[in-house]
C-alpha cells in the first residue's frame, strides 16, 4: 500500500482509520507493521503513540477543524500593501512595537495590531515571501545620522569636490584608522560535523594601530603604529601622504574623529593648503569611506595568522598591506561596494 499522509485524507475517513490504527496497535502490533498495513507515514503514528501516552487513554481525539470563532484569517490586498510599506520603511520600535528586527512574530503582531487579523506564523511567511522580503542579516545605522544632509553631500558637495580636484589635478583619497587585536579570531575551518575545531591562541592581549588612505586609481599610504591615535600621529601620516603622492596635490576626505578636527591639524592644512586638503564625511555614515573596506580586508587576513607579540602583529599587518599596495587593481574593487560606488 502506497503511504500517505493524513493532511490528504478527509477528516471522515482520517477519524475512521485513526480508530482502526489505534485497535491494532493496542493489541501488539508494532508501529512499523501498522505503517505498512494501512499505509501511514511514521510520523503520523509516533505522535498517536505520543498522545495516547500523554493523555493516559487508548484513543486518539481528533483535531478541532475550521477557524477559531471570532477570529479573523484574511488580509485584504490594499491592507496587506500598508503592511508591507510599514515594514519596508520603518523598524520594529519605530512603530512602538517591542522587537528589535522584523520577523515573523513582529509582523504578526503589526498586523493583528493594525487591523485586528490573527495570523499563524506560516501565513504571516507566505506574506512576506509574496511580498519580496526575505530574512538577512541587518546593517547598523546610528540613530543620530542625518540622512538628509548624507543625500546632500552625495547630491551636491562631493561632486564639488570632485570638480575641484580635477581642475587642481589633484588626487583625492579616502582616509580611516583601526585597531588590530591578538584576540580578534575571524574566518572559518573545515572540521568533522559537529564538532568545533579549536585553535591554539596566546593568552596575552596585544594590539596596533593603524591608519591609511586609498584612492580610486589604487594607490595606498598607511602606516602601522603602537599607542594611540593622536593629533601628532594624524599630522605625521598627513606628511607621508603627502611625500607619497610624489608632488602632485592632495584631497583627504575622512570622517568627524575628534583628531581630525582638532586645532593644531586645522593650522597645519592651513599652513600646507597648497599640498592638501581635507574635507570631512557625514556624521555615522562610516558605509560611505571605502578605506572601510580595506580595514575589513586586513583584519580578515589577520585572521588566518596567529602572531604572538605586539611586534609580530605590527609585522604582519605591515606585510598585508605592503602586499596590497603591489596590487592596485584590488584597491580599485574595494569602490565597487553599493555604498561607495559613488567614489570610483
Amino acid at each position: 500500500m502506497t503511504t500517505q499522509s493524513m493532511k490528504h485524507i478527509p477528516a471522515v475517513a482520517q477519524d475512521e482509520l485513526r480508530n482502526r490504527v489505534v485497535a491494532a496497535l493496542n493489541r501488539g502490533v508494532t508501529q512499523a507493521q501498522a505503517a505498512r498495513v494501512f499505509g501511514i507515514t511514521d510520523r503520523s503514528i509516533r505522535r498517536w503513540v505520543k498522545q495516547m501516552r500523554e493523555s493516559g487513554i487508548d484513543r486518539v481525539e481528533p483535531k478541532k477543524r475550521g477557524r477559531i470563532a471570532g477570529t479573523v484569517s484574511e488580509l485584504k490586498p490594499r491592507q496587506a500593501e500598508r503592511i508591507k510599506a510599514m515594514v519596508v520603511g520603518r523598524v520594529p520600535d519605530q512603530l512602538k512595537l517591542p522587537f528589535y528586527l522584523w520577523t515573523r512574530e513582529s509582523v504578526g503582531q503589526l498586523i493583528e495590531r493594525e487591523y485586528g487579523v490573527k495570523l499563524s506564523m506560516a501565513s504571516v511567511g507566505n506574506w512576506l515571501e509574496r511580498w519580496g522580503l526575505s530574512v538577512q542579516k541587518p546593517v547598523r545605522r546610528a540613530y543620530e545620522r542625518d540622512d538628509a544632509h548624507i543625500a546632500a553631500w552625495l547630491s551636491r558637495e562631493y561632486p564639488g569636490i570632485k570638480r575641484r580636484a580635477q581642475a587642481q589635478r589633484a588626487t583625492i583619497y579616502w582616509g580611516d584608522e583601526s585597531g588590530m587585536r591578538s584576540d580578534d579570531v575571524r574566518g572559518r575551518s573545515y572540521a568533522p560535523r559537529g564538532k568545533t575545531p579549536e585553535i591554539r591562541t596566546t593568552g596575552n592581549r596585544f594590539g596596533c594601530n593603524m591608519i591609511s588612505a586609498l584612492s580610486n586609481r589604487g594607490k595606498l599610504a598607511f602606516r602601522v603604529f603602537s599607542g594611540g591615535f593622536n593629533t601628532p600621529v594624524f599630522i605625521d601620516f598627513l606628511r607621508r601622504l603627502i611625500k607619497h603622492n610624489a608632488g602632485r596635490k592632495v584631497v583627504l576626505i575622512v570622517d568627524g574623529h575628534p583628531v581630525h578636527k582638532a586645532k593644531a591639524v586645522t593650522r597645519w592644512l592651513q599652513a600646507h593648503s597648497q599640498h592638501i586638503q581635507m574635507y570631512l564625511l557625514p556624521g555615522y555614515a562610516p558605509e560611505l569611506n571605502p578605506d572601510e573596506l580595506l580595514n575589513h580586508d586586513v583584519k580578515q587576513a589577520l585572521g588566518k595568522r596567529r602572531p604572538i607579540n605586539r611586534e609580530e602583529l605590527k609585522a604582519a599587518v605591515r606585510s598585508h598591506l605592503h602586499r596590497r599596495q603591489r596590487q592596485p587593481d584590488v584597491i580599485k574593487r574595494f569602490f565597487h561596494g553599493e555604498h561607495v560606488r559613488y567614489a570610483a
